[in-house]
């Protein structure tokens, strides 16, 4: 390697360097948001090993990204968005389509109270559209429009939605739903 070559692979490395996030960055998401992604992914997972997998991919894409975050709510939608649509390809994987999960045959190390895991195991059944906005609306607070731009859908279909899983959440758990 000459001279010029080596000086042009420093420059391309500070040129990546400068798009990367800091780490002070990194480290104030990751705090702010990591309980979110944890929990976005055990939705959608059911797996606490695919979940650290994505969990780490989340937050190098975030590290790697070079979006600028509008305000606190656009960079949530972000991490939310990203969050989704990673354990989607993951789920749609060959491999993970062929395999059987190691949570199945060793106990998962997390410990639940009966009722929150009949809640939790409820919510996990429930179709994955309607997952995420169960999800969205009761865990994270969101209203049905802000539900309805995060994942791009029309707010009367968000709407529609969640009335549907009350419905078959009220007939797996019975009895009456909190709003």
């Amino acid at each position: 390697m000459d001279a010029a070559e080596a000086a042009d692979g420093e420059a391309a490395e500070d040129k990546a360097r400068e798009l990367m996030r800091s780490e002070q960055e990194a480290n104030r998401a990751i705090e702010q948001y990591s309980d979110m992604v944890r929990r976005l992914c055990m939705i959608h997972l059911k797996n606490y090993h695919d979940t650290q997998d994505i969990f780490q991919t989340v937050f190098l894409k975030y590290v790697l990204s070079s979006v600028v975050f509008e305000s606190q709510a656009h960079e949530k939608a972000w991490f939310i968005r990203v969050t989704i649509n990673a354990c989607k390809d993951l789920l749609k994987d060959f491999f993970h389509t062929r395999i059987v999960a190691i949570d199945e045959v060793e106990e998962c190390p997390y410990t639940l109270s009966q009722d929150n895991k009949s809640v939790l195991e409820a919510v996990q059944s429930l179709p994955p559209k309607y997952r995420n906005i169960v999800y969205l609306h009761y865990y994270e607070g969101y209203t049905a429009p802000e539900i309805g731009k995060i994942l791009g859908k029309n707010v009367n279909t968000i709407y529609t939605c969640l009335t549907r899983s009350r419905k078959l959440l009220r007939e797996k758990l019975g009895g009456d739903i909190d709003e």
